[in-house]
């Protein structure tokens, strides 16, 4: 098996998976992650952000601070680096719904689970960030190329 990788890990592992047939057995490759996990956070806001009054957007920033304050104390989520692209992208755009990037290396998938659902959970007065931003991760591992 080719190894894309700059480690000595192979990208995937053979896993045989007997399915059971009268006549057949079929062999799958699982891929094999290596951890910790190369995580990219995408966060978007709603258009309900952009519906709601002054006031009200004003609380979302402290809010979104307080969430994901210490993610690495908290989580044991390595921040890599993060990125907005606010200043050149101005209003709801449907067509691109993310505005901000965080990549960072995180233990496990229930751990990226429990840092999405801070979107959930973190109250914005009555209502919750949910209502003015969305978070997806994508999870995959480093390149193997585009190093330095």
């Amino acid at each position: 098996m080719r190894n894309f990788s700059n480690n000595s890990e192979p990208c995937q592992e053979e896993v045989s998976t007997p399915v059971s047939t009268a006549e057949t057995a079929v062999s799958t490759v699982e891929p094999a992650f290596p951890t910790p996990l190369r995580v990219l956070f995408t966060i978007g806001v709603t258009r309900t952000y952009f519906d709601a009054p002054d006031d009200e957007t004003a609380a979302v920033g402290p809010a979104l601070h307080k969430a994901f304050d210490d993610l690495e104390g908290r989580f044991g989520i390595h921040v890599l680096g993060t990125l907005d692209d606010d200043r050149l992208r101005v209003g709801d755009d449907s067509s691109s719904p993310w505005l901000s990037y965080v990549l960072a290396d995180a233990p496990d998938l229930d751990t990226v689970a429990r840092v999405c659902d801070l979107v959930r959970q973190t109250r914005v007065g009555p209502h919750r960030l949910w209502r003015y931003l969305r978070i997806e991760a994508k999870v995959g591992r480093p390149l193997f190329f585009a190093t330095r």
